[in-house]
């Protein structure tokens, strides 16, 4: 633990030292080592499967890892209380559950939530945060809708929004993307990524498709079988050999034709 720590350095947001997750028999996530640092993007890519969303559910503390530490910010994750864990990292799930007669501004009320628990009134400060985040993600306009009646990109966006009147400094977001339209993705990818330049950030995101990933994230970590095989920057982790040994496929690589990175093609 102590090495681990030392470790750590004042950039790090998240460390970890052989952490690993099995149910039962089955070793989901086999033991790894990681660093996240502050400030940027990371995106888990890999089969269905790999490990990806039990990892982040470890580092959002919905699971308890089998085996091994990790720290949050040089402390042992399991020390930090549910609350006060809320203050500093947000987590969004892959599965979202329906929401019945919520305004986009109720909703995004919840987030101050750990600040001032589900049966106080909102305070001054706590309107000043969720109005700051109707703006960032550009909601002002249909704050008075139903939440239940707007677009999947837009519920989508109110989910962020609620993030971030949160106001933490780390993201968690399990396949954000996963039931929108290419529009509606590109859409979301850039909310994320403007509001983390905004914010300055952490987001950490299980994400499907490689050229999203290389294209918004900072780093991608690649998981295949519960291992991490590759921990790179996004332009670094886009050749042949890389990735087919993530996807056991053969992919091509290009130049993007506007001149933005490059993109991965099946072969």
């Amino acid at each position: 633990m102590t090495e681990l720590k030392n470790n750590m350095g004042e950039k790090s947001l998240f460390a970890s030292r052989e952490i690993s997750f099995a149910a039962g028999t089955r070793e989901i996530l086999k033991p790894l080592d990681l660093r996240l640092d502050t400030g940027l993007i990371y995106g888990l890519i890999g089969h269905n499967g790999s490990g990806k969303s039990t990892l982040l559910k470890i580092l959002a503390k919905q699971l308890n890892a089998t085996a091994g530490d990790i720290l949050l910010k040089g402390r042992s994750l399991a020390s930090w209380s549910v609350k006060e864990f809320s203050r500093h990292v947000a987590y969004l799930p892959q599965d979202i559950p329906p929401i019945a007669n919520l305004t986009v501004r109720e909703l995004v009320s919840h987030g101050r939530y750990p600040w001032h628990g589900a049966f106080l009134g909102l305070s001054d400060e706590d309107n000043s945060y969720v109005n700051d985040a109707l703006t960032l993600t550009n909601l002002n306009h249909m704050q008075d809708r139903m939440v239940n009646n707007l677009s999947g990109g837009e519920r989508q966006r109110v989910w962020l929004a609620m993030l971030i009147a949160q106001n933490t400094s780390c993201l968690l977001l399990d396949e954000p993307i996963s039931a929108l339209d290419v529009s509606h993705q590109m859409d979301v990818m850039e909310l994320i990524k403007d509001l983390s330049q905004k914010k300055n950030l952490s987001v950490i995101m299980v994400l499907h498709d490689v050229n999203i990933a290389a294209r918004f994230c900072d780093r991608i970590l690649a998981l295949r079988e519960g291992a991490l095989i590759a921990d790179r920057k996004s332009e670094d982790l886009m050749n042949p050999e890389l990735l087919k040994e993530i996807f056991n496929m053969d992919m091509q690589v290009i130049d993007h034709p506007s001149g933005k990175g490059r993109v991965a093609l099946v072969d």
